[in-house]
């Protein structure tokens, strides 16, 4: 990858124009960019959070360094005898495989001397990798508008899904986890009554009449007309 040669110096990479989390879909944009006349050394991607993964691929051993050593070999063989059978065309072909087994053997042996200076150290082989969070693809501010307006046209904004509708909550004395058995009455829930109103107060004034009391004499209009029954 291009981020991992040498840097030159440090300068202004400009505002963010896009922000993607694969680097290809860095080098996508960047590509869209220049095809949209933006110029290349307005252009950087700046990687978000670097941090190197190395990844183990195996184990290593003498026989898996003779092996590696014996393929990188074949390598050499091959170029051995191409020299030697430009440099003499009438060679037979036992030369031909002679060299070749040769440079085999040149091969294997250098992958075992390495292996035996390396294993003081690890015995395992690794890749190296670099790898950031994110990455922002950056334009210089004087091609800044153009470069949002080339991303605009090619990038479509995917809208938004609507919100599901939310369930109401169960009444009090709801059964929503299973249905009702067979014989069972369901009651359905009624919501509460309102309160009754107090009773109006009686009005000011009126009062109800009372009943004499046990001896009491009656008033003086009871007792003439009393008397004028009597009469």
């Amino acid at each position: 990858m291009s981020m991992l040669n040498a840097s030159g110096p440090a300068g202004e990479i400009g505002e963010t124009v896009a922000t993607v989390t694969e680097y290809e879909a860095a080098q996508k944009l960047v590509s869209q960019l220049i095809a949209g006349e933006i110029p290349a050394r307005a252009i950087a991607i700046v990687g978000v959070g670097v941090q190197t993964v190395e990844r183990v691929t195996g184990r290593l051993g003498y026989a898996n360094a003779a092996r590696s050593g014996a393929v990188n070999g074949v390598l050499i063989g091959l170029f051995l005898s191409a020299i030697f059978v430009l440099g003499n065309p009438a060679v037979p072909m036992q030369a031909f495989v002679g060299i070749l087994f040769v440079g085999v053997a040149i091969g294997m042996i250098l992958s075992l001397i390495t292996y035996s200076i390396v294993r003081r150290r690890r015995d395992y082989a690794s890749v190296m990798q670099l790898k950031a969070d994110h990455y922002e693809v950056t334009v210089l501010a004087a091609s800044v508008g153009k470069a949002r307006q080339v991303l605009g046209r090619s990038v479509t904004p995917t809208p938004r899904p609507a919100p599901s509708p939310v369930a109401e909550p169960p009444q009090y004395g709801e059964r929503v986890d299973e249905p009702p058995r067979y014989g069972e009455r369901v009651i359905p829930v009624r919501p509460p009554l309102p309160p009754m109103p107090p009773a109006a107060p009686a009005p000011v004034g009126e009062t109800a009449p009372e009943a004499p009391a046990d001896g009491a004499q009656p008033a003086e209009g009871d007792r003439s007309d009393g008397d004028g029954s009597s009469r």
